[in-house]
């Protein structure tokens, strides 16, 4: 979630054409497209697998103003807290249960993408070992109840905390409990972002199967292999979900401005200060019939942060969001931008996959999405499984990747990032359903062990 900048000088919206120029402000030539990688992380206590509050000995303010101190990170500060780091085009930011993010720079191939990570981790893993601290990357968190996570001191977080509840049953858990990995990736056009748009979109709930790593809830199975994915079932229907009018003919910039129009709105930020206008109308706010800013008209400020307010399985800015990923071990953060840069970024490989997906009805995506959270790669598709599908996604990606020919110092190619999803794909097991099976053997019905074995 990103950290929202103060209006400034932002010019203010007088019509809907600056929302559609702010879209198309995006588009970038294919010679200068980039990947931006993001991962999250629950943050623990060692000796006692307790997660970490803000404030303390063993808190996330220490574990970041210690970061800043010995990597030159530089400090993002909101009402006296540090709330975030900055450097080279990279942050460091929390989510409301203190879930540890980086999100990485713009880069040019998966090879920097896994250095990136790499030194990230490293970094981190130096601060944490000094404070007793681990890091686990899943999707749900697998022992701690909602009320036992302690919220991060952001304003917008408590904006969101008093909300959520009013549109949905798991919102809160989706704040405090769930952990993601995601990239960002460019597209050269309108026509260019359409077709990446739907074949991402359709093709999320196979990423979904491929990286399902969260079995737990409370300590015991949830019967779910992604409980972070069907968190977000029942968050907020008016801002997630797999937006059916993306496939229908004419879409492109306008009509998502449309859809974002129509999100309920969480905020605007003045002078420092975030002001509660969840649930109010953005379209009204552009009439300057916002109450809580009486006569108001929104600034491009405002328009962007309001893109951050939307949680579909695919989301539009200036660039594509794929969304649809549990958090998971290294490995397989530097495989999930390899997914889809495979997928994307070759013209090939983006027909293809297209050629997949392109026949379903809304119906079979929904049921898609709907099923694959609890079933992952042994989901009903076609004549088939999702096992298949993704077989299939993953040879297409692999190709699409050799195509790319983006070298390594040893003269590797980027395709090697996806061998451990080509495991599970093989296998068919997912590490949702590794940790089930160690559950039940080697762990003797507890979770506990999970924060030991797959800890970073």
């Amino acid at each position: 979630m990103t950290v929202s900048a103060s209006t400034g000088d932002s010019p203010v919206i007088e019509s809907r054409r600056q929302l559609v120029e702010w879209f198309e402000s995006g588009c970038t030539p294919k010679k200068d497209w980039a990947i931006g990688t993001e991962h999250e992380k629950f943050a623990f206590t060692r000796d006692d697998l307790r997660p970490i509050p803000y404030e303390g000995e063993r808190g996330v303010k220490m574990l970041l103003n210690a970061l800043a101190k010995h990597y030159d990170w530089e400090p993002v500060i909101e009402n006296g807290n540090v709330i975030a780091l900055t450097k080279d085009k990279c942050s460091v930011s929390l989510e409301p249960g203190g879930q540890i993010e980086l999100s990485g720079a713009p880069l040019k191939n998966i090879h920097q993408t896994c250095g990136e990570v790499h030194t990230h981790l490293h970094e981190v893993r130096e601060i944490c070992d000094g404070l007793g601290i681990d890091m686990l990357g899943v999707g749900h968190n697998p022992k701690w109840a909602r009320d036992e996570i302690p919220w991060m001191p952001k304003g917008r977080y408590g904006i969101m905390k008093n909300y959520m509840p009013k549109v949905g049953n798991l919102g809160l858990d989706m704040m405090l409990r769930t952990s993601t990995i995601q990239v960002n990736l460019d597209f050269s056009s309108e026509a260019d972002m359409v077709k990446k748009f739907r074949a991402s979109l359709a093709l999320q709930p196979v990423a979904t199967a491929l990286f399902a790593a969260s079995p737990f809830i409370d300590g015991k199975p949830s019967g779910f292999l992604s409980a972070r994915s069907n968190v977000w079932t029942d968050t907020d229907p008016d801002r997630c979900g797999m937006l059916p009018f993306v496939f229908e003919d004419g879409f492109g910039f306008e009509r998502y401005v449309d859809y974002m129009l129509d999100v309920p709105m969480y905020f605007a930020y003045r002078d420092g200060k975030y002001i509660d206008a969840a649930g109010k109308s953005f379209r009204d706010f552009m009439d300057g019939k916002l109450d809580v800013l009486p006569g108001e008209r929104p600034t491009m400020n405002d328009w962007s942060d309001h893109m951050t307010t939307a949680f579909p399985e695919v989301r539009l800015k200036k660039f594509l969001e794929m969304r649809g990923a549990d958090g998971g071990p290294w490995k397989r953060i530097c495989a999930l931008p390899a997914l889809w840069v495979g997928l994307l970024y070759d013209d090939s490989a983006l027909d293809a996959a297209w050629d997949l997906v392109k026949d379903l009805s809304h119906e079979e995506r929904e049921a898609l999405r709907n099923d694959v959270p609890r079933t992952a790669l042994a989901t009903k598709f076609k004549n088939g499984t999702v096992q298949n599908l993704a077989k299939d996604v993953l040879a297409i990606a692999r190709q699409g990747l050799k195509n790319r020919g983006r070298m390594d110092g040893y003269g590797d190619d980027e395709s090697h990032f996806l061998d451990s999803l080509d495991d599970v794909a093989e296998s068919g097991v997912t590490l949702a359903e590794e940790f089930l099976d160690k559950y039940e053997t080697e762990w003797n019905g507890s979770v506990d062990p999970l924060f030991k074995e797959y800890a970073y």
